[in-house]
């Protein structure tokens, strides 16, 4: 009987798998679940995110609490403070005798003008001056004469009644001897009567006579006063027909030709005075609220810096600028010449503790009202509201604090966007 063989030469041993490699496929998804884990913040902020911005595009900067200094810098030129414009005082034919660019001193006589409306002018109303003085002598003599005559009324009605009296007195006597009537007496009486009346009568007209002559005297005397001033101004305008300096400078403009025909008020020509300049210059009209005359100013030129005030600030806006004038705060600088270029700093505002943040296009962006904060990656619009600004920061009065860190680009590109994500 044969030996029935087994199926041992037919089966092949198994190796059984590597332990490593099967902790290595159970790991998987705990790394995917970590990958998911750590990565989920940045896509919950994506997500909820409008707009998606590469930091590398933005500029940012964080606010800030110091000494907030707020300025403007402007460009001008020197011109002269003082700088008058003189003018025909009456038509006429003008003699120059500068030309321009000479200088001059004060007081020097630059020009004339033949005006022969004011010469005569000037002629007649004196003479009806003359006339006005005499009619005023005369007055006076007329009013001497009337009072004395009035008071001779006076004197004359006194000794009537003063014989009225005696009169009287001597009919009561011949009366009590018995050798006068009655009537008599009453006829003295009543005489006496007369004169007293008559003479207060007397005293009352010479009084208002009196009051009557003062007044016509006062009339024309104050007619005489008002021909007086009349024929000072024209005495003036004839004396200001020979033009004279009223500083010392040079000829600036001629603005009439020699022996021209003038009119009225017509300018003929203007004095610079060089030894007071100013600086002329333009600001925005955004800061020209914030200005006030007296505010410190510098005034650099070259190398050199000089104090200065604001001296004048002009009320209306031209081209979206507000002309203004710094004044030297000292001496004017021998060297400086008009309509020569300077640079000039004026502080507005200077305070210590102020919340201010650097200055940057989203503050014309917002006007001012609103700026993206960014926290954790996300930028956020919020509301906030500034104050002053300088050029470099602008004053921060709500809507953030101190450590917070705003975009300063525009928000143009943004398209109003809420929520910005920052990715690196």
């Amino acid at each position: 009987m044969g030996i029935i063989q087994g199926t041992a030469g037919q089966d092949t041993a198994l190796v059984s798998a590597n332990p490593r490699r099967k902790w290595r496929w159970l790991a998987l998804p705990v790394v995917l679940v970590l990958i998911v884990a750590a990565a989920w913040p940045a896509l919950s902020r994506y997500s909820s995110a409008e707009r998606s911005v590469s930091r590398e595009r933005l500029r940012f900067a964080v606010v800030t609490r110091g000494n907030f200094v707020s300025d403007v810098a402007a460009q001008g030129k020197a011109v002269a403070a003082v700088s008058p414009t003189l003018y025909a005082t009456g038509a006429g034919v003008v003699t120059l005798l500068v030309s321009a660019g000479e200088g001059v001193k004060k007081g020097q006589v630059l020009a004339t003008v033949d005006s022969p409306d004011i010469t005569n002018e000037l002629a007649r109303e004196q003479v009806n001056l003359d006339s006005l003085r005499s009619a005023v002598a005369r007055q006076k003599v007329d009013a001497r004469t009337r009072i004395s005559q009035g008071q001779l009324a006076i004197e004359l009605a006194k000794v009537t009644e003063g014989a009225s009296e005696r009169e009287l007195a001597r009919a009561e006597d011949a009366k009590r001897r018995g050798v006068m009537p009655d009537i008599e007496v009453a006829r003295r009486a009543d005489e006496l009567t007369v004169a007293r009346v008559r003479a207060k009568q007397m005293q009352e007209e010479a009084g208002l006579l009196t009051e009557g002559l003062n007044f016509e005297l006062k009339t024309r005397q104050q007619e005489a006063e008002r021909q007086l001033l009349l024929v000072a101004n024209l005495a003036r305008r004839a004396e200001e027909l020979t033009v004279k300096a009223p500083v010392d400078g040079i000829v600036g403009t001629l603005a009439v030709a020699q022996k021209s025909a003038v009119a009225a008020n017509q300018p003929l020509l203007t004095v610079v005075d060089l030894s007071a300049l100013e600086v002329e210059i333009q600001v925005p009209e955004t800061y020209a609220q914030s200005m006030g005359l007296g505010m410190t100013a510098e005034i650099v030129w070259g190398e050199q810096r000089h104090a200065g005030k604001l001296t004048a600030l002009s009320p209306e806006v031209q081209n979206g600028q507000v002309i203004a004038r710094v004044r030297f705060d000292g001496e004017t600088p021998k060297e400086l010449r008009q309509n020569q270029r300077v640079s000039v700093r004026i502080v507005l505002d200077q305070r210590d503790g102020v919340l201010m943040v650097q200055r940057g296009p989203f503050l014309e962006a917002g006007a001012g009202r609103s700026a993206y904060v960014v926290t954790d990656g996300i930028a956020r619009r919020q509301a906030i509201r500034t104050g002053a600004t300088s050029l470099a920061a602008v004053e921060v009065l709500e809507g953030l604090k101190e450590g917070d860190e705003i975009i300063l680009t525009g928000s143009d590109s943004f398209d109003d966007a809420e929520t910005l994500y920052l990715r690196d």
